[in-house]
């Protein structure tokens, strides 16, 4: 692994270029809403279906990867539901606490993946995400059912959604090239690498760009909770989780990366459209993606 400040050094430097150009409105207009979507919908989705059709799956010791990610995920979450009444957070704050402790960019996860560790890191990355995007979006749409921010449209919804989760797709898409054996032909294979080199620059400068620095003026109890949750408790379970089953380094590194990324800043529409606390949900996207400039090198190296 290359030194952890020299690989996610220029990731950082992109996300805070988005911001710039936020904070300048440029280009202007909605073109960021609309990229952003391109990237959602394209772009990545282009990216996970070109690394797990041609992946080496025996590589990756998918079993314990799983363990790692989705136990700590479980753990995390059902610890939140434990201390929703301690915390006195109010249904929408609640549920935009719980999608900021378990929720993750996937931008930077795979960008950061790719930078520690090249294409065996970007290998890994993909099973992640294939594992956690389905259950981390099961997780956040039960917590807005159980917690009762939303009626029965809002369900259908939002289970509707799901299946057309153009994430979830391009890795159910991925892996069934893969286990038929039938990867990328042709020329496919170069076409889809090309959308998928522009998805992270692209992808990261989106996540500067979606940043609401007003919102870090927010200081309650869902902001701790959540940053606590996401920024300190998920890598420390992880990191003892992946140690426990003797996960390889490449292994190691990625689940710890993952489980130490900021949240999503797609969570914000969610929280939007869901009955969440929007502003408080903007507030956590704002401060996790700028403490984990911080704290997610430091994690690495305590492996590292």
């Amino acid at each position: 692994m290359q030194g952890v400040g020299s690989a996610l050094g220029p990731l950082f430097l992109l996300i805070l270029l988005g911001a710039l150009l936020g904070r300048l409105d440029q280009p202007g207009g909605d073109f960021w809403p609309r990229m952003e979507r391109l990237i959602y919908c394209l772009l990545f989705p282009a990216m996970l279906v070109g690394t797990l059709a041609t992946a080496d799956m025996q590589q990756v010791p998918v079993g314990r990867v799983a363990s790692v990610l989705l136990g700590a995920m479980g753990l995390v979450g059902a610890g939140l539901w434990l201390v929703r009444h301690w915390l006195g957070l109010e249904a929408p704050a609640f549920t935009s606490a719980f999608q900021g402790a378990l929720r993750f960019n996937t931008y930077v996860g795979v960008a950061g993946a790719a930078a520690l560790h090249g294409e065996a890191g970007a290998t890994v990355a993909a099973v992640a995400v294939a594992l956690m995007v389905p259950v981390v979006n099961v997780l956040c749409v039960s917590s807005f059912i159980a917690a009762g921010t939303l009626g029965r449209g809002g369900l259908r919804q939002s289970l509707l959604a799901l299946t057309r989760n153009p994430l979830i797709l391009a890795c159910l898409l991925g892996i069934g090239l893969n286990l038929g054996g039938i990867g990328l032909p042709g020329w496919s294979a170069a076409t889809v690498d090309l959308l998928g080199r522009a998805a992270l620059p692209l992808g990261l400068v989106a996540v500067g760009v979606a940043l609401r620095p007003r919102a870090l003026l927010r200081l309650d109890p869902g902001i701790w909770a959540a940053n606590s949750a996401k920024l300190v408790l998920m890598p420390a379970i992880v990191l003892g989780l992946a140690l426990l089953l003797g996960l390889d380094p490449i292994s190691r590194d990625i689940v710890l990366l993952f489980a130490a990324l900021p949240t999503a800043t797609s969570a914000y529409i969610l929280a939007r459209q869901l009955g969440g606390d929007a502003e408080l949900m903007a507030a956590l996207i704002t401060g996790q993606t700028l403490l984990a400039m911080v704290s997610l090198p430091l994690w690495l190296r305590l492996v590292g």
